[in-house]
């Protein structure tokens, strides 16, 4: 029995054997086709010598006839031998792009392995495995295109190579072939173009940036817009040399602190630092080699009349300023706000101005934009519910910050204004009631409408504090005028773009810029806005009415930003249909003369450039915001709430129902407090605080606003709260009270005497008169008999009997004695009996 089950199971496992053989035979032999049907077309090792000839990529101006930029051009590359390549700028390539180079047979198996689980673990496809061999290849003898079959060919060609050439020979064709970016190749075309030298002769430092450069040649291009990120990679190099003990610790600090000097490119291209945006996007939509190698038309949105125009302002505008304010350089951009194209893009005073770091496009670089920002806090307010005839108190303010030192700022001309508006305080820059204002609308609230409006480079709340409206964060002076842009197409936003189309080399269609408006603000607050900056006549207060951000023919909006110690001068304006942005300063951040504010320096680029763009266009105005009545007097225009109230002469309290009417007086009390004391900053509109000082910003502004008038009553008058207290005097407690003795009630009185009436009085104010009425009738007055006494007491003979039938009506019936007492502030009280007439 035994047998038998070991017997079968010997069977099955051979019979397993059997199959896994010939799974194996078919599978090497699949694999073995596979390879064979990949290389059928294969060329001969030999042909990475000679690259082979690619189509380039041509960049246009928006008509499509004006060539800005030709990718490649004619290929530029000098073979020199290895020996004429320092042994440290080889060793600086191979630590960073294959640093197994002299391990490996042309694959390194193992660095595959090591990137595919550091992708695994990173969860992404960020680490590579291509030696210095298989990049060769790639790069001289096959086709772009990222397939199965080019793969395994770049492994059979590589395997190839390693046998049939020395290690140092495929190095020296690597660094005679490999492209350095935009049409240098080779390592001593990178050398002449971007050091001006011989590689011979290439430092450390040069070697460490032309290792570099073959990861992103666009991106880290010593050209580009992303030198700080090209230093950046430098170091890295530079601390893989020093890790692998290739240089010295002294040898590495020199090198780190060396700046590079690049010599400018000398090919022809025209608005270079938009050019090379252009391009920057190419390669993140389309690869590197697609844009170097795949023949592509590109259709921009550049103006090239625009361009021109724009160029020519900023160089003669930061010649000036140069002279003038020590401010060498300057920038500028021009949007379209209705469909976000880009007409101009000046990024620089010039592009090939080694000496003041030309190739660096500001308008893409993150500077602190001063006061300028402030339209985007002001439209925050508005979307909270503030108007712009909400008055704040430009007052000399200490703010309280959440552990941290308190807050003061000044105003640009060093005065305070009192009461002011918002539209004021905004069309004249005013600094107090701006940072007042960043406070009730919320600066969370405010950076999120700023990235509503395309402003990207805003972290969260906490890192500004209420600095935030001074300027006190970074952004790009494009999206700052996009943001713009979106205030004069009445709150809808189109992004910035710099191409409108895209051709493959056979004509196709692969991209179209088609407009997608998307509303981000609404329209009576982007109205608001516009209807403020372009107000000239309100700015007047601090900046006159001759400014250069006055067109003489046209109506445009506008807004200036200088930040401190003059670092950066701004100005952003616009018409419904142009949006333009100007930016002043230097580029390593060094301050310019005192007094070189954005009115100042930039202010004048900016109204030469709308001048003579806007020259032939027809005048465009902007649509005027609907008025708007909240019915809040603070948020209406009126800092002083007039309130009529009735008091009571006597207590000088609000009257009552018990209050007599000749001790009634109507009076008008007027009140100021800052906004804080009548509103809840986060929700106008609503019910006013019920305690403002739990506001931890009230007391503050409400000391500053009672300071100001403590100085200023000659001029407001008196001013006070009405009394919230009524009237205490005019009541029941106070009512004299009044006893009469005589008569005594149902007594009998003889028509032939006298009537003798006798009253006792308790009256806290004092006794003004008594009367005594008989049947409703006054008969006359009782005074007081003897000094110290409460008792008061009079014969009264009635006269009036004369005047009425007697038998009539005195007849045998009851009569009513009444005594009426008024104390001196008008309180009255009375006491009756009734008696019969004998």
């Amino acid at each position: 029995m035994r047998r038998g089950i070991l017997y079968h199971f010997w069977h099955k496992i051979r019979s397993l054997s059997k199959l896994l053989t010939v799974g194996l035979l078919i599978g090497v032999s699949l694999m073995l086709g596979l390879f064979v049907w990949a290389a059928r077309d294969l060329p001969p090792p030999e042909a990475f010598a000679s690259r082979r000839i690619s189509e380039s990529t041509k960049i246009y101006d928006r008509t499509g006839k004006i060539a800005l930029y030709d990718v490649h051009g004619e290929e530029k590359r000098t073979v020199i031998p290895l020996e004429n390549i320092p042994e440290i700028t080889q060793k600086a390539v191979i630590v960073t792009e294959d640093d197994r180079f002299y391990d490996h047979l042309g694959i390194d198996f193992a660095g595959i392995l090591r990137s595919v689980f550091k992708n695994i673990l990173n969860r992404d496809v960020g680490q590579g495995g291509s030696t210095i061999t298989q990049q060769l290849i790639r790069s001289a003898v096959l086709t772009p295109e990222k397939t199965l079959s080019r793969k395994i060919k770049e492994v059979i060609l590589s395997l190839e190579i390693e046998a049939r050439y020395s290690k140092e020979e495929i190095l020296g064709f690597y660094l005679n072939q490999i492209p350095f970016g935009s049409n240098i190749y080779g390592i001593e075309a990178a050398s002449e173009a971007f050091f001006g030298k011989s590689a011979k002769d290439l430092s450390l430092s040069d070697s460490a940036v032309l290792a570099a450069l073959p990861k992103a040649p666009t991106y880290y291009s010593p050209w580009g817009t992303h030198t700080d990120k090209l230093i950046e990679r430098r170091n890295f190099v530079l601390k893989r040399l020093l890790d692998k003990k290739i240089v010295t610790a002294e040898e590495y600090q020199t090198a780190v602190a060396e700046k590079p000097v690049f010599f400018p490119p000398k090919n022809t291209i025209r608005a270079p630092h938009f050019v090379f945006e252009v391009r920057e996007e190419l390669e993140t939509r389309f690869g590197k080699e697609a844009v170097e190698e795949g023949g592509l038309k590109v259709i921009t949105s550049l103006d090239m009349e625009l361009q021109n125009l724009g160029e020519t302002v900023i160089a003669e505008g930061a010649a000036k300023n140069e002279k003038k304010w020590r401010g060498t350089n300057a920038a500028l951009v021009a949007i379209d706000p209705n469909n976000g194209e880009v007409l101009t893009m000046v990024g620089s005073r010039d592009y090939f101005d080694v000496a003041h770091d030309g190739n660096v496009n500001v308008t893409m670089r993150p500077r602190q934009p001063g006061s300028s920002f402030k339209p985007i806090v002001y439209a925050s307010a508005f979307k909270r519910g503030y108007t712009p005839q909400t008055i704040i108190f430009d007052l000399p303010t200490e703010f309280a910050v959440d552990g941290a030192k308190s807050y003061k700022p000044d105003n640009y001309d060093g005065t305070f204004h009192g009461p002011l508006t918002m539209r004021t305080a905004l069309s004249n820059s005013l600094n107090v009631p701006a940072v007042k204002t960043l406070y009730l609308a919320g600066i969370k609230e405010s950076i999120e409408t700023a990235r509503d409006l395309g402003i990207t480079t805003l972290s969260d709340a906490n890192t500004y504090g209420l600095a935030l409206v001074l300027g006190g964060a970074e952004v790009k002076l494009l999206e700052e005028t996009s943001a713009f842009g979106v205030f004069a197409a009445d709150g809808l936003k189109t992004s910035p773009t710099l191409i409108l189309r895209i051709e493959d080399n056979k004509g196709n269609v692969l991209f179209e810029h088609e407009p997608k408006p998307v509303r981000v603000l609404n329209k009576e607050v982007a109205r608001n806005i516009n209807d403020i900056l372009s107000d000239n006549q309100a700015r007047s207060l601090v900046f006159g009415l001759s400014t250069p951000l006055v067109l003489p023919d046209r109506v445009v909006a506008a807004k200036t930003g200088t930040t401190q110690d003059y670092r950066d001068g701004w100005t952003v304006g616009y018409t419904p249909s142009l949006a333009v942005g100007v930016w002043v300063g230097n580029n390593d951040n060094t301050p310019m003369r005192k007094g070189a504010d954005g009115v100042v320096v930039a202010a004048p680029l900016w109204n030469e450039f709308m001048k003579k763009a806007l020259a032939d266009k027809k005048i465009e105005t902007f649509e005027k915001p609907l008025p708007i009545i909240t019915n809040k007097p603070i948020l209406d225009g009126n800092y002083i709430l007039e309130t009529r109230v009735k008091i009571d002469l006597i207590s000088g309290k609000r009257a009552t129902s018990s209050t007599p009417v000749e001790f009634i007086e109507e009076k008008t009390f007027r009140e100021i407090h800052s906004i804080l004391y009548w509103i809840k900053k986060e929700d106008p509109l609503g019910d006013p605080p019920a305690n403002a000082n739990q506001d931890p910003q009230f007391i503050n502004w409400e000391n500053g606003v009672q300071d100001w008038l403590s100085a200023n009553k000659s001029i407001l008058g008196s001013l006070g709260p009405p009394p919230n207290e009524f009237d205490d005097v005019h009541n029941q407690d106070s009512t004299p009270k009044i006893s009469l003795t005589n008569p005594q009630n149902d007594a009998f009185v003889s028509k032939n005497d006298a009537l003798y009436v006798e009253v006792s009085v308790d009256a806290s104010f004092g006794i003004n008169q008594v009367l005594v009425l008989t049947d409703g009738s006054v008969v006359g007055r009782l005074f007081q008999q003897n000094s110290g006494s409460n008792t008061l007491s009079g014969l009264f003979y009635p006269q009036w009997k004369k005047s009425f039938d007697i038998d009539g009506f005195f007849q045998p019936q009851e009569h009513t004695v009444l005594v009426r007492v008024f104390d001196k502030i008008g309180n009255v009280a009375e006491s009756s009996a009734i008696v019969y007439l004998r």
